[in-house]
């Protein structure tokens, strides 16, 4: 089996050969093909990840290489985790909206629909590559952000995509430690968009059969109720209201303003990022290291090479189970189009991942989720097609900014930030490992 990773000199990477490390029989790799145009990052990544591979005694070859076309030749499946600009075009998506009294987030707002149009177009250009040089039934697996967005720009192009995000995971994970049970016992209602998700039930299988134990989560007197109100980093109260525990990213709708005010007197993420891939890229270059590195549990991806692995052995192995992944909806939201992308449980096999039924949304989740599926139509469509009038359209759709005048400075904000980005205004990329 041959997988490629396309941003293979992230500081993520060593998470994923992690798990190819342990989950062999799983996922059987001969060939892992690492593509990176940045050489520093190559080099580095690329060693940890070989030395891993020996270590562990996988029998597997680890390739590294800036050539795309080599690195998806004739593979079985390829992993998409770009970031177009690095860490640097990141840190301006976390400030520049603050001038106009947003948020600033990499994935939602206005930050998130910067990125979008940074890689959008990127993206589409190596599926493209994938599409002539992988083997023919090859699938890609997007993790690149925004997630709910390039899915839909690579299904919208006619490739053999899937979404993956590790919220549903995370959380899969944390009900299972609440509740003293494998992660394989715990099954999620988990619905909404990529990044703007909801859990509205928690199945725990056990000898007396399958339960749902939300309610007892949500109970006064478990304490259960305020360790995740304290992990999503919202009120206990609105958990209990909803009946459902909303992901951490719905914080940036539910609390903005609060957000903001934490933001301005802050550092960025990006920075703390930055600083952890610096002190990450050093135990890289130590020849010693042959494990992943203590400071990568700081990067962020809780589980990724798990919900990786998960999703790729499915499909190459024609599993037929069930997972949370970001596809199309076709009918399962009715209010939304069948081509959009949403995040639901879905069935996955090697010709197709399909969404299982869900019971409707309520009336504040549909809402919310129907905005924001018309905010991410017109962001693929600016991303796609380019013009200011489309990123202003889109930027004013956005139900976090809403406000023409808002509207109007975002947008003259985003496009100084990201110019030398965006191919419409000029066509050379930059780094896009992250």
């Amino acid at each position: 089996m041959k997988l490629a990773v396309i941003g293979g000199g992230s500081t993520y990477t060593p998470e994923l050969v992690d798990g190819f490390a342990r989950l062999r029989d799983q996922l059987p790799i001969d060939e892992l093909w690492l593509v990176d145009p940045d050489p520093v990052r190559r080099e580095l990544v690329g060693g940890v990840a070989k030395r891993m591979f020996a270590h562990a005694g996988h029998p597997g070859t680890v390739h590294v290489t800036d050539d795309v076309v080599a690195g998806v030749s004739d593979a079985d499946a390829v992993m998409f985790q770009l970031r177009i600009g690095g860490q640097a075009a990141r840190q301006q998506d976390e400030t520049w909206p603050h001038d106009a009294c947003c948020i600033g987030q990499e994935t939602t707002g206005p930050g998130g629909f910067a990125k979008a149009l940074r890689t959008v177009p990127v993206v589409l250009e190596y599926a493209e590559l994938v599409r002539k040089h992988a083997k023919p039934d090859a699938w890609i697996v997007d993790f690149t952000n925004p997630v709910g967005i390039v899915t839909r720009a690579l299904l919208e192009a006619g490739h053999r995509a899937v979404g993956l995000c590790n919220v549903a995971i995370g959380f899969q994970r944390r009900f299972a430690a609440e509740f003293q049970v494998d992660p394989s016992a715990v099954r999620l209602d988990h619905v909404g968009l990529n990044h703007l998700t909801w859990e509205r039930g928690v199945h725990i299988t056990d000898a007396s059969g399958e339960r749902d134990v939300l309610s007892d989560l949500l109970a006064a007197d478990t304490g259960a109720l305020d360790r995740m109100a304290e992990s999503v980093h919202m009120p206990a109260d609105l958990i209990r209201l909803q009946h459902a525990v909303p992901s951490y990213y719905l914080r940036y709708f539910y609390s903005h303003d609060v957000v903001l005010e934490e933001q301005l007197h802050e550092r960025t993420r990006a920075e703390a990022v930055m600083e952890t891939e610096s002190a990450l890229l050093a135990k890289y270059a130590d020849d010693s290291v042959v494990t992943k590195p203590v400071e990568l549990e700081q990067r962020g991806g809780a589980y990724y090479s798990e919900a990786a692995i998960d999703v790729l052995s499915s499909i190459l192995g024609d599993r037929g189970d069930v997972q949370v992944l970001n596809v199309r909806n076709d009918g399962t939201f009715p209010f939304l189009p069948d081509d959009h992308v949403i995040e639901v449980p879905a069935r996955v096999t090697r010709q197709a991942i399909t969404p299982l039924p869900v019971s409707p949304l309520a009336p504040d989740m549909a809402g919310l989720v129907s905005h924001v599926a018309g905010y991410e139509r017109l962001a693929l469509d600016a991303a796609v097609r380019g013009g200011r009038d489309r990123v202003l359209r889109a930027m004013w759709a956005h139900p976090l900014v809403g406000q023409v005048d808002k509207a109007e400075k975002l947008t003259d904000l985003l496009l100084a930030a990201n110019a030398e980005h965006l191919p419409w205004t000029r066509s050379e990329q930059l780094t896009w490992a992250g």
